[in-house]
């Protein structure tokens, strides 16, 4: 993995030389290429090691002491490091797909039929999900592992499956001291629940 690509690029051979020709053109190209990396194309550990030496890179370049008449240049140095840490947090933000409901056997040819659940929460909750369970070891005694259990579950509450992991790492990002949002309100809720059954029973007396 190359996880210094974005150091090779045009803009930056440019401010290393503090050039000052088509620097709104590298700056163009350097921009698109942080895009695409942000855009799923690549793995994500590589995204987030490449945002996150480039964007050391950019704010210690020594550009910052260059002369007044190169100040356009600390220009492009400053937007570009501002561009980077935009995307950093647009990555920090979990993305939620609408989930893919499986075909039914209508639809397609597959000898599985379709599940009679239909998930219609958020991609991101059941994952927390499926991660509580297999965490908690009540499937096989623990002994299945998440990358065979994860598709069961999925299967189970007519979703295709899809990048497991990648929802989890989104999951750890979350900043609160509880990242686990859809366990807590699960939780709460059920509380609630029993709560209000004790009191319908208390009033039936």
């Amino acid at each position: 993995m190359n996880y210094f690509l974005l150091a090779e690029t045009d803009f930056f051979r440019l401010i290393n030389e503090a050039g000052d020709c088509n620097m709104e053109t590298a700056y163009t190209a350097f921009a698109t290429q942080v895009i695409e990396l942000c855009n799923g194309g690549m793995d994500m550990n590589l995204t987030v090691i490449a945002l996150a030496y480039i964007e050391i890179e950019l704010q210690h370049h020594p550009v910052r002491n260059l002369s007044e008449e190169k100040r356009e240049i600390a220009a492009y140095v400053s937007k570009a490091l501002s561009f980077v840490r935009k995307m950093q947090k647009f990555l920090a933000t979990p993305q939620v797909p609408p989930l893919i409901p499986i075909r039914t056997s209508s639809d397609n040819t597959t000898e599985n039929p379709a599940s009679p659940l239909q998930w219609t929460g958020n991609a991101i909750d059941l994952v927390e999900l499926i991660y509580g369970i297999n965490e908690m070891g009540c499937i096989n005694n623990g002994n299945m592992p998440l990358k065979q259990l994860a598709p069961l579950l999925y299967k189970i509450f007519g979703v295709e499956s899809k990048d497991c992991y990648r929802f989890y790492i989104d999951i750890k990002r979350r900043k609160n001291e509880s990242r686990t949002y859809f366990l807590d309100r699960m939780q709460e809720k059920l509380n609630e629940r029993m709560h209000r059954d004790e009191e319908m029973e208390r009033l039936r007396r």
